[in-house]
């Protein structure tokens, strides 16, 4: 059996958004999300690690290229999401409160049918230097 090898690229993207659950009080907002529920929102600028598992493809020596983890990466994801205010302008964040979490089960979602090489494995998407949430679907 040939070996698995993880490959993962990184992108970069700053959105905007707002922690804030409508069945919520202001009050409760206020308790549960803290800053984070300023109704005017607030930004982050995120990194994304997009990681695919496979075997090497003995004819070129890749899990998946490279240039074509980025291109998906950034039609599928990146390009809805950079600039934008994730609760009001991205059709696939609407109604799903845009934490860390969601928006990297969001990147899955959007990525997965996507990877025609190898099997998308994880997602990491960094709030902040110190911040991040890694999603592995449904395969672990």
């Amino acid at each position: 059996m040939p070996p698995l090898i993880y490959v993962t690229r990184r992108a970069h993207f700053s959105a905007a958004h707002r922690l804030f659950n409508p069945s919520f009080s202001d009050q409760e907002n206020d308790a549960v999300f803290d800053k984070c529920a300023n109704p005017h929102g607030h930004g982050h600028n995120y990194y994304v690690e997009v990681t695919v598992a496979g075997s090497a493809d003995p004819r070129t020596g890749y899990v998946i290229d490279l240039k074509r983890l980025k291109a998906i990466i950034e039609e599928h994801f990146i390009a809805h999401v950079d600039h934008k205010h994730l609760n009001l302008d991205v059709a696939f964040m609407h109604g799903v409160i845009p934490t860390a979490e969601n928006i990297a089960v969001a990147c899955w979602n959007q990525l997965e049918p996507h990877i025609g090489q190898g099997r998308l494995f994880s997602v990491r998407l960094y709030e902040t230097e110190n911040n991040f949430a890694e999603y592995k679907g449904a395969h672990t």
